[in-house]
């Protein structure tokens, strides 16, 4: 029994939501967003509230329909004030830049490593933080995970690409000459 799924999506100003053959179609101020429906899910847009109802009992229903009230939430939140992932450099030497639409990184490699920024996805970069901004929470998330993955934080000293909320735990380095 999905809780989650029960409640309603509430519809902000300035927002549309409609059902249109098997698709959701949300639009915004900061564009539109379109996602297939699954068979076991129906989607009913009542005034300004969207409810998620399930077509049979079944568990996997259940879950679907959990999971598609996020998912259209998400939608409707990223229409209207959009999402954003903030990323730090950490370690001597590390810098970013932002040429046009690609984020050049150097991070102790022998060659600074280009990354185009994906359609949807803008970036500002102050000093050592890179923000992330995008109306779709599920790409921007991906595309900061493959930004992370270039060079993730070192377990000993912490150097690295991590996101800012991040809480490492550093491990303990060599005891030294005289723990015998």
């Amino acid at each position: 029994m999905s809780r989650i799924g029960k409640k309603p999506v509430s519809i902000q100003k300035g927002v549309e939501v409609k059902v249109l053959d098997g698709y959701i179609v949300v639009k915004g101020p900061k564009g539109e967003l379109k996602r297939a429906l699954h068979p076991k899910v129906r989607i009913k847009v009542d005034g300004e509230q969207v409810f998620v109802e399930k077509v049979d009992q079944s568990r996997s229903a259940d879950a679907l329909q959990g999971l598609y009230r996020v998912l259209i939430e998400n939608m409707v939140v990223g229409v209207s004030k959009g999402f954003e992932k903030v990323l730090e450099l950490v370690g001597i030497g590390y810098k970013v830049e932002l040429k046009g639409r690609e984020l050049a990184l150097d991070l102790g490699y022998s060659h600074p490593v280009k990354v185009p920024l994906p359609e949807g996805i803008d970036a500002k970069v102050e000093k050592n933080k890179i923000t992330l901004l995008g109306r779709e929470k599920e790409e921007l998330g991906n595309f900061a995970a493959r930004l992370r993955f270039i060079r993730p934080p070192d377990p000993y000293k912490g150097k690295g690409l991590r996101y800012a909320t991040e809480q490492l735990k550093l491990k303990a380095g060599k005891a030294g000459k005289g723990s015998r």
